[in-house]
């Protein structure tokens, strides 16, 4: 039996996933490292979203899916204890986050934006590859894939988080 197949193990994970999306909200909130105030994505911008879809299918697709599908047992890590790239689409949890936790996942990679040293990830940062503007045309290009109900709730999510 797998290592995350075991109820104990799953709870762990499960917990540390928890521990980093808060550890990240708090990095945001603090204005952390690479943080842009006020990022919002713009899923109803067609300039926007066309860029970002260019984008997302040049950098994000191979790992994420060409529709959002992300990798195979995307919640269990691999052999070199590593998450696959999980979906963006609505089965996934990317639209349980913020823009702007999203915003810093993408620029400054996963361990750097939930501070935590020693995270193996495969997610690259993409800070000094793409500009604030070009992260945030790819998130709402994601965003603007998403059913209304699940935007909504995104969009919900923003406005408790204080954005």
């Amino acid at each position: 039996m797998a290592l995350a197949t075991k109820p104990w193990a799953a709870a762990l994970l499960a917990g540390g996933v928890v521990a980093a999306a808060a550890a990240g909200a708090l990095l945001f909130r603090s204005g952390g490292p690479g943080l842009q105030s006020g990022v919002q994505l713009r899923p109803d911008d067609r300039a926007t979203i066309a860029l970002g879809q260019r984008i997302y299918t040049a950098q994000c697709a191979a790992c994420h899916g060409a529709r959002l599908e992300g990798q195979p047992n995307w919640r269990e890590r691999g052999p070199d204890g590593r998450l696959p790239a999980p979906p963006h689409d609505a089965s996934g949890h990317t639209w349980h986050h913020p823009d702007a936790l999203l915003f810093r996942i993408t620029k400054l990679g996963v361990a750097k934006a939930a501070n935590l040293e020693d995270y193996p990830s495969a997610m690259p940062a993409y800070e000094g590859t793409l500009s604030d503007e070009e992260i945030v045309a790819v998130l709402s290009w994601i965003k603007s894939q998403w059913p209304p109900d699940v935007r909504a709730r995104h969009d919900e999510l923003n406005r408790a988080a204080g954005r």
